[in-house]
């Protein structure tokens, strides 16, 4: 007896399913995802506020290819003049502080009261593999689906202070848009936070009580950065722990020397779970704006950021350049093992291949 047929296993071959999709409609999808809008579609698009087009042109900002960072940056500059008209905001707190649940209740106040919220969340990016979870867009459901409300998930990658590297191309294209608010979430997990507090206008720190997170978040940089502490998760039986943690970090804000801007860094309690305590952190942010704007300092501090943002661009462009020549690649490759085998220090093999990178410059 044939053993296969037989066998309580064997499967009679069953109806072959269709296609879901014919061939002439599957190339015509494929024909029009190919399609890459001009320059001036993407310009035009972005001045209208098309949602879509902003999207692929940040995608564009975040390419590393050379043609599309070439169509980026005229794109950029074109959009340049319609941009720095909002008002920037820098959101930071560990993991586990409620920063995509305060970002929504947040964003959705402020979409309630006629404004165009703009959120680049930079996700945690794998060192390993360099992936993201790029999560934010499920937690924050109902800021997902606002109309006045755009979201923005970007790996942080290797840059510093878990900002996304194209996030300040980000911030004007967004702005070319018609977003009034710019809201930047960080990582939040321990690096240095200097690169979001260097493109925003108001810096916020999230914090918690009552999980040993007040000695933790009383911190010189980190406090002397913060223009406002909000003390989330201020609801149930954590509401007594953080009135004692406010009065803790108001403490600590005082022992500080004063802020170059003037303003003195205020502290507040809130629930972004319960919605309360939100509308005081915009009566913060706008007391804030209407104070620097008028003592100068806004004005200076945007100076001083597009001044960084300057240097900061010209020493990636020069890494990118230093690490991305083959010869140097190969040379490099050479002395990390002179290094290991002992023939060579650090920093003779560093002036080596400056020295080999300078020479090839000057013959081009």
């Amino acid at each position: 007896m044939d053993q296969k047929r037989t066998s309580s296993l064997h499967e009679k071959s069953g109806i072959p399913q269709p296609e879901t999709t014919s061939k002439s409609s599957a190339k015509k999808i494929q024909k029009k995802r190919g399609k890459q809008p001009s320059t001036q579609e993407f310009i035009d698009g972005i001045l209208k506020g098309s949602i879509p087009l902003l999207s692929r042109a940040i995608t564009l900002v975040e390419s590393t290819n050379t043609r599309h960072q070439k169509k980026a940056n005229e794109i950029l500059e074109a959009c340049l003049p319609y941009a720095n008209k909002s008002v920037r905001i820098g959101i930071t707190g560990v993991p586990g502080v409620g920063k995509s649940t305060f970002i929504e209740a947040y964003g959705k106040f402020l979409t309630g009261k006629g404004r165009k919220v703009a959120v680049l969340a930079v996700d945690p990016s794998s060192s390993v593999n360099k992936g993201s979870i790029l999560g934010d867009k499920t937690r924050m459901e109902q800021l997902v689906t606002d109309q006045n409300a755009f979201i923005r998930p970007s790996p942080s990658g290797t840059s510093l202070g878990g900002v996304a590297q194209k996030t300040r191309e980000s911030i004007i294209l967004c702005e070319a848009a018609g977003f009034d608010t710019i809201i930047i979430e960080t990582v939040g997990v321990g690096q240095s936070e200097t690169m979001v507090h260097s493109m925003v206008d108001f810096f916020l720190l999230l914090k918690i009580a009552g999980a040993g997170d007040e000695l933790q978040g009383i911190k010189r940089g980190i406090i002397e950065m913060a223009d406002a502490i909000v003390i989330n998760k201020a609801d149930g039986e954590n509401v007594k722990n953080t009135k004692i943690a406010k009065v803790e970090f108001n403490r600590a804000l005082h022992l500080y020397p004063p802020k170059e801007s003037g303003w003195q860094p205020k502290v507040i309690t809130a629930s972004a779970l319960k919605n309360k305590g939100i509308e005081d952190v915009q009566e913060i942010v706008d007391e804030y704006i209407q104070f620097t704007q008028e003592n100068g300092f806004f004005e200076s501090k945007r100076s001083q950021q597009n001044k960084f943002w300057l240097l900061s661009t010209i020493e990636q462009n020069l890494r990118d350049s230093f690490f991305k020549n083959n010869e140097i690649n190969l040379v490099l490759t050479k002395e990390f093992e002179n290094i290991q085998n002992g023939t060579s220090t650090p920093f003779s093999s560093a002036k080596k291949l400056l020295d080999l990178y300078n020479e090839k410059n000057q013959k081009r």
